[in-house]
């Protein structure tokens, strides 16, 4: 009973599919990356100074609102899709690529921000960190924003088909490539909210 237990956990790893697996390692693996640069910008302090002369770009604050509601879009999409309303989870999907895109220009201007204020990659040692980091995570958004493009061409194709629709909705695999984007936004949010915070704890 006992070993039992114990291998339950395994087994649900086992039983995952290919694609739910590749993402979470993917998942564990950029969790990672962010872990060991943000270790490194706190490290840097020392020699740079912190950047009590400076404010943190209004582009960052705004950013950090608008993906906290794509957060909540994105956490819509599955439960439309479940109650067989295509148009609902179509909606919120496409909110959330629009409030995607709204966030990635809002980190160019952010980035002007910090150039404006004289953080730059020739500037403090530990400024370039700042654009890492950003970069890196708006690098990792863009192939979600590009993949929420694909899934809202199917959605759209499938709703003008009551057949296609039908069998959209019936598919197990079709619903897991949602619920995949859904998981896999708000682990990009986290990421950028704890960045944020970092950000807004050195300024």
């Amino acid at each position: 009973m006992q070993k039992e237990k114990n291998m339950h956990w395994f087994e649900k790893i086992e039983n995952l599919h290919p694609y739910r697996t590749i993402m979470y390692l993917g998942m564990f693996g950029s969790g990672l990356i962010f872990l060991f640069l943000m270790a490194a910008f706190i490290l840097s302090q020392p020699e740079a100074g912190r950047y009590s002369q400076f404010t943190i770009p209004k582009s960052f604050i705004i950013s950090s609102m608008v993906i906290i509601s794509s957060s909540f879009t994105a956490g819509k999409i599955i439960p439309y899709y479940n109650n067989s309303n295509l148009t609902k989870a179509k909606g919120y999907l496409l909110v959330t690529l629009f409030l995607g895109l709204l966030f990635s220009t809002l980190q160019f201007t952010g980035w002007r921000e910090l150039a404006g204020m004289g953080i730059d990659f020739r500037g403090l040692p530990s400024g370039s960190f700042l654009y890492l980091l950003s970069g890196i995570h708006l690098f990792h958004l863009a192939g979600a924003l590009i993949y929420a493009f694909v899934l809202l061409i199917q959605l759209q194709k499938s709703e003008k088909d009551p057949v296609s629709s039908l069998i959209l909705l019936a598919n197990p695999y079709e619903q897991m490539k949602l619920d995949l984007f859904s998981v896999y936004w708000k682990f990009m949010d986290a990421v950028w909210l704890i960045l944020f915070l970092l950000f807004l704890w050195m300024f």
